[in-house]
């Protein structure tokens, strides 16, 4: 089993101090992996009952009133920064710390709520020399990082194809901020989406079907689609969010096919065999502790290695082809 303060040890032992932005349900995953990196951090939350949830479960005293009202008592600029709050103040958030002099910032995905907010935060974060990633955390998944061993071995992917139907019945009577769920695909969907690409490879050609439409996603609810990514691999995708189904990723490599369903953990299927079987050598014990892939890439983020991380310029690029994909405009 692996040990996380061994595991901490390893990096650079530098002094960190960490403003946590937010304190609902993911606020209260990274605080779990905060204390336990034993990282100098505050939580900066706006509303009483999800701070009282937070100080009750880890002993956490949340500065109270928003991040505008504690930026106005002039504290020291932190190290690092990570924003876990909803979609729809992600892009004000994100332009206050900056503007505040933050370096080194962790935005939950997708780092905002439209390409043209994403855009700005891309140039804005050259011009004041900001490092802003955006948390797809699926990328540090024991399952994933076991699959990239696999696929370096096995000489890169051939093809992949992958499925990110969403549950139209669950979502539809959540609440959530004004234009969220009118993008869900990019807001949500985009979890799987970068994790495919992640390890395909980015599409240099694409071919985009939809039709249908939800009351609360009106430009689509049925997807499909195929390409060709910069690494040579071919890919297609499939959803309804009008019918039965699940996120799931299938890559192909010469050798093997590795079968991501659910994601979390990999199945494996050999070339002339129609096993598939789970790979029992992964080491799932972080990932069972914490949020799935939150706890390496919190590490990875405060040691400022943002190798195998989306940067901003990344997410930028990929806009594009999220919104041919969900037939935005």
């Amino acid at each position: 089993m692996l040990n996380v303060a061994l595991l901490h040890k390893q990096e650079k032992n530098i002094m960190k101090n960490v403003w946590l932005i937010g304190a609902g349900p993911m606020a209260m995953d990274y605080t779990k992996v905060l204390q336990n990196l034993d990282v100098n951090f505050t939580v900066v939350g706006r509303g009483k009952e999800s701070a009282l949830k937070i100080k009750q479960q880890f002993g956490v005293e949340p500065v109270l009133g928003g991040l505008e009202s504690f930026l106005d008592t002039n504290p020291e600029p932190c190290s690092h920064a990570i924003v876990a709050v909803g979609v729809e103040l992600l892009f004000d958030l994100v332009s206050k710390l900056m503007d505040y002099g933050v370096k080194n910032i962790l935005v939950e995905k997708p780092g905002a709520l439209n390409k043209d907010e994403i855009f700005s935060l891309e140039s804005k974060s050259k011009n004041l020399g900001v490092n802003l990633l955006i948390a797809y955390n699926r990328r540090f998944y024991a399952s994933v990082e076991k699959a990239k061993e696999i696929i370096e071995n096995d000489g890169g992917v051939t093809s992949f194809n992958f499925e990110f139907t969403e549950w139209s019945h669950k979502i539809a009577p959540l609440s959530k901020g004004d234009g969220v769920k009118e993008k869900w695909f990019l807001a949500n969907s985009t979890h799987v989406v970068d994790l495919a690409f992640y390890l395909g490879g980015k599409p240099i050609e694409l071919s985009c079907f939809t039709n249908g439409c939800l009351d609360w996603h009106p430009t689509a609810s049925n997807f499909s689609g195929a390409g060709i990514t910069d690494a040579g691999a071919l890919f297609n995708y499939q959803a309804n969010w009008e019918s039965a189904g699940r996120w799931s990723l299938e890559i192909l490599t010469k050798e093997h096919r590795l079968i991501f369903t659910p994601i979390e953990k990999l199945q494996v299927q050999k070339r002339g065999s129609i096993l598939q079987e789970f790979d029992e050598s992964i080491d799932y014990d972080i990932d069972d502790r914490f949020k799935p892939g939150l706890f390496k890439q919190v590490l990875k983020f405060i040691n400022n290695d943002f190798s195998d991380m989306c940067d901003i310029s990344e997410q930028s690029k990929a806009m594009n082809c999220y919104y041919k994909m969900a037939n935005y405009s």
